[in-house]
C-alpha cells in the first residue's frame, strides 16, 4: 500500500484572467521533484456567472516545455492557439495541449455560456515534458465525453472514467509522452476500492464532490488534495459520500527544472531564450477567432 503523506487542504483562491477563480492545489514551486511529472494544479469554481455580451477568460499568452490538461465539469471553454487549433470543450471534456517548443492560446468562456450565465468548475492540470522532448512540435487534442472509456468498479462501488494511460483493459484517449494515467472515479457512499498502481510512481487524488477516507484511515474533502509516498502497489478509497474524485499517476522526470511564469525548461538560459523567442514572434501569433494562426 502507498503511505498517505499529506492532505493539502483547500487554499484560499485567486483570479486567472477574469473567468477562473482558482486554488491551486499544487505547484511545482510549492512541493518541487515531490510531485514530479506533475507541475500544477488549479481547481476552477464553483462559481457563477451571470449573463453577458462579453465571454471571460484568460486571454493571449504563451507556454513552453510542459503539456497542460483541462477537464471541465461545468461551464464550456473555447480555446484558439497559434498553431491555427480551435476547439470548445463542455461538461465531461477534456482538452490536451502540448505547448512543447512554443505555443500562444487562449482560454474564453464559450460565448454561448456567456449569453446565458451559468456555473463554471474545471481542473487544469500541467504535466511536465523531459528535456529530450521539451522543443517538440506543439499538438493539441479535443476529447470529448463520448470518447473516454468508462470501467464499472467491483460490487456497485462506482466507476473510473480513463482520461489517460490504462486502467484494466480500458485505455484511455489521451495520446502522451509522458508515462501518466489520469483517472477520475465516481464513487458510491459506504463503498471502498482498492487501486493497483505502478511501484515508483508520483500518485495524489484530488477531491471534486464529496468526502473519502484513504487507506482506512484520514479523510479528505472536497478541493483537498492528498500525496502518497512512491513506493507500495496499492491506494484504497473509501467514499464517505457520493465523491468525485481525480487520481493522478505518473512517472517522476529526474532532471533539473528551472520555471518562470508560463515557461517550464531545465536551464535558466533555456528560460531566458523562451523569453526571447516569445518577445520576437518565434512562437507563433494568435490570428482572429475562425481565422486560425497567421
Amino acid at each position: 500500500m502507498k503511505q498517505l503523506l499529506e492532505i493539502v487542504r483547500s487554499p484560499a483562491d485567486h483570479w486567472v484572467g477574469d473567468g477562473f477563480p482558482v486554488r491551486t492545489l499544487f505547484s511545482y514551486q510549492s512541493l518541487g521533484e515531490r510531485i514530479s511529472p506533475f507541475l500544477l494544479l488549479d481547481y476552477a469554481g464553483p462559481a457563477e456567472f451571470p449573463a453577458s455580451d462579453r465571454p471571460h477568460g484568460v486571454g493571449e499568452h504563451p507556454h513552453r516545455g510542459f503539456e497542460t490538461v483541462t477537464i471541465v465539469y461545468q461551464g464550456e471553454v473555447e480555446h484558439r492557439d497559434s498553431a491555427g487549433n480551435e476547439g470548445r470543450i463542455g461538461p465531461g471534456d477534456v482538452q490536451w495541449m502540448t505547448a512543447a517548443s512554443g505555443i500562444l492560446h487562449e482560454e474564453m468562456h464559450s460565448a454561448d455560456f456567456a449569453r446565458r450565465g451559468g456555473t463554471v468548475e474545471m481542473v487544469q492540470l500541467w504535466v511536465n515534458l523531459p528535456a529530450r522532448l521539451k522543443m517538440s512540435p506543439p499538438r493539441y487534442q479535443t476529447i470529448l465525453e463520448n470518447q473516454i472509456p468508462e470501467v464499472a468498479l467491483e460490487e456497485k462501488s462506482g466507476s473510473v472514467r480513463v482520461i489517460a494511460g490504462r486502467f484494466r483493459d480500458a485505455q484511455g484517449p489521451a495520446q502522451i509522452f509522458t508515462p501518466v494515467n489520469l483517472w477520475e472515479l465516481r464513487l458510491k457512499a459506504g463503498r471502498r476500492t482498492e487501486l493497483r498502481l505502478p511501484e515508483g510512481y508520483t500518485t495524489t487524488l484530488l477531491v471534486l464532490r464529496g468526502e473519502v477516507a484513504l487507506n482506512a484511515g484520514e479523510t479528505a474533502g472536497q478541493a483537498e488534495l492528498a500525496l502518497f509516498d512512491r513506493e507500495g502497489k496499492a491506494v484504497a478509497v473509501e467514499a464517505r459520500q457520493d465523491a468525485t474524485v481525480l487520481l493522478l499517476n505518473g512517472e517522476p522526470i529526474d532532471e533539473p527544472l528551472v520555471g518562470y511564469g508560463p515557461f517550464v525548461m531545465n536551464t535558466q538560459e533555456e528560460i531566458r531564450r523562451a523569453h526571447a523567442d516569445y518577445r520576437s514572434g518565434r512562437m507563433g501569433r494568435l490570428g482572429s477567432p475562425g481565422a486560425g494562426s497567421h
